[in-house]
C-alpha cells in the first residue's frame, strides 16, 4: 500500500485552481467541502492474508486537538507528512503497518492493518506492530476493540473444530457473504486480551470488495456499541417511571375528592414538580436515545449490505442482531414512549386542574363583586340617613344664627318679635337647606358620571 494522505485532501488540492471561477460563474463556497464529504473515510485496498485491529474511542469535540497532535507525533516518527488542522480522515502506511484515523461527532476511530502470512488468527494482532507508548498517549475512552483476521483464498476453509478453538469455545456465528464470495466468522465476545474477533476467508474478493466488506464488519461492531450506549441508563429509569406512574395515578384520585381552591392549588404544584421530573428525565436522556435510533439504522444497512447466505448449523449475523441488539433498543424505545406518555398525562391532568381553579377562583370573585355590591348598597342607604340627619343639623344651626341675628336687630331698637319671626324662619330655612343639600348632591353624581 503507498503512502497517501485521504482521498478528501488530494480532491481539494486537485480542485483549487477551479475554487473562484467556474465557465465565469461564481461558485458556492461550500461546494468542494460537500463534494469532498462524499469521499471521506476512502475504502481501503486488501489482500489477504491481512491482520486488522480496530479501535473506536469516545472523546468530545474538544479533544480533537490532542489527537491530531498525537497522529503527528507518529507520523513524525515515521517521517510521514501529518494531517492538517481541517482534516477528520486521515490514512498512511507507517513502516510495517498502515493506520487509518477517523473524527466523528462524539467519537475516534483507529484502525491499523499489517499485511503479512500467519497460520493462527489472532496470534499477533496488526496493533502489536504499533508502538505501545504512542497508544497510551490516545485521548478518549475505549468503546469498541477489534482484531480481524482475513485468510487468503489458498488456505483451506477452517472447520468448526478449529473455529471453536479460535473463538475460545464461545457459540461461533457466521455466514457467507459478498454473493459468496468471503465468508465470516465471529462470536461476539470480548476475549482475554480486550479485543473481539472476527474471522474472514476469502472466496473470490477482489481488493476493493476485500475493503468494502471490512469497512462495514467494523461498522457493525462500532455502531452496534454506540446503539447500545443508552441502555443501562434508560432501564435504571424503569423504575423511576414506573413511581411515577403511581404517583400519577394518586394525585388524579385526589383530584375527585379536592374541597376547597387550598387543595387544589396544593395538588396543583404537586403535578408541576412531577412534571418538571419527567421533563428532567426525558431532557436528559432524548439526545442519546436520537443518536441511538440513528446508529441502530445505520447497523441494520451495513448487515443488510453484507447479503448473508446461511451456512448450515450456524446463527448468521443478521439474526443475531435482531435476536439481541433489536431487543436492547426495544428497551430504550419503550421508556421513551413511557417518558412521552407520562408528559401527555401529567400535562392533561394539569389542564384538568388549572381549569378547576379558574373556575373556584372565577366563583369567589363573583361571590366577592356581589358582597362588594351588597356593601356598596348598604353605604347608599346609610349616606341617606346621614343626609336627612344632616339638613336637621345643618337647619338647627341656620335657625341658632337667625335667632341671633334677629336679637340683635331687637337690641339695636326695633320692635320685633324674635320667636315669632324665629318660628316663621323654620320652614324657609330647612326647604333652603334640602334644596341645597340635593343639589350638591346630584353635581357629585354628575361629576362622578
Amino acid at each position: 500500500m503507498s503512502n497517501e494522505i485521504t482521498v478528501s485532501q488530494s480532491l481539494a488540492e486537485a480542485a483549487a485552481p477551479l475554487k473562484n471561477k467556474l465557465l465565469g460563474l461564481a461558485e458556492h463556497d461550500q461546494r468542494f467541502k460537500l463534494h469532498n464529504e462524499l469521499h471521506a473515510g476512502a475504502v481501503e485496498l486488501l489482500e489477504a492474508p491481512t491482520q486488522i485491529s480496530h479501535l473506536v474511542l469516545l472523546c468530545d469535540n474538544d479533544l480533537a486537538g490532542r489527537e491530531r497532535s498525537c497522529i503527528a507525533q507518529l507520523c513524525e516518527r515515521y517521517g510521514v507528512t501529518p494531517p492538517t488542522l481541517h482534516n477528520n480522515h486521515f490514512s498512511a502506511t507507517l513502516g510495517m503497518y498502515r493506520m487509518t484515523w477517523e473524527r466523528h461527532t462524539e467519537y475516534s476511530t483507529y484502525t491499523f492493518f499489517h499485511g503479512a502470512p500467519f497460520e493462527i488468527p489472532f496470534a499477533e494482532p496488526a496493533i502489536n506492530h504499533v508502538p505501545k507508548e504512542w497508544l497510551e498517549t490516545l485521548p478518549g475512552e475505549i468503546i469498541v476493540a477489534t482484531h480481524i483476521a482475513f485468510d487468503n483464498k489458498q488456505r483451506p476453509r477452517r472447520g468448526l473444530k478449529e473455529l471453536s478453538a479460535l473463538f475460545a469455545s464461545n457459540t461461533v456465528i457466521g455466514s457467507e457473504v459478498a454473493a459468496g464470495n468471503a465468508v465470516v466468522w465471529t462470536d461476539n465476545q470480548i476475549h482475554s486480551d480486550g479485543f473481539g474477533r472476527i474471522l474472514i476467508h476469502d472466496v473470490a474478493l477482489r481488493r476493493r470488495q476485500a475493503g468494502r466488506l471490512v469497512r462495514r464488519l467494523l461498522e457493525i461492531e462500532t455502531y452496534r456499541m454506540l446503539a447500545m450506549l443508552p441502555v443501562p441508563m434508560m432501564r435504571s429509569y424503569i423504575p423511576q417511571l414506573a413511581r411515577f406512574d403511581e404517583r400519577l395515578a394518586a394525585l388524579t384520585e385526589t383530584n375527585i375528592k379536592l374541597e376547597c381552591i387550598e387543595d387544589e392549588q396544593r395538588l396543583l404544584n404537586e403535578l408541576t414538580l412531577l412534571a418538571a421530573e419527567i421533563e428532567r428525565i426525558s431532557a436528559k436522556s432524548s439526545q442519546r436515545f436520537n443518536a441511538s435510533s440513528m446508529y441502530y439504522d445505520i447497523v441494520n444497512l451495513r448487515v443488510s449490505e453484507l447479503r448473508e447466505k446461511r451456512i448450515q448449523g450456524l446463527q448468521m449475523i443478521k439474526e443475531f442482531i435482531e435476536q439481541r441488539l433489536t431487543s436492547a433498543m426495544g428497551t430504550c424505545t419503550l421508556v421513551n414512549n413511557k417518558l412521552e406518555t407520562l408528559s401527555t398525562r401529567v400535562e392533561r391532568a394539569s389542564s384538568l386542574l388549572r381549569t378547576r381553579v379558574e373556575i373556584s377562583m372565577e366563583k369567589q370573585s363573583r361571590d366577592l363583586l356581589h358582597s362588594m355590591d351588597k356593601r356598596a348598597h348598604l353605604q347608599l342607604r346609610l349616606q341617606e340617613t346621614v343626609e336627612g340627619l344632616s339638613i336637621v343639623v345643618l337647619s338647627y344651626y341656620l335657625l341658632g344664627l337667625t335667632s341671633y341675628g334677629l336679637k340683635a336687630i331687637k337690641a339695636a331698637g326695633f320692635k320685633l318679635d324674635t320667636e315669632l319671626a324665629t318660628g316663621i324662619a323654620i320652614p324657609i330655612v330647612v326647604g333652603a337647606v334640602f334644596f341645597l343639600v340635593r343639589r350638591i348632591r346630584r353635581m357629585v353624581h354628575t361629576d362622578g358620571d
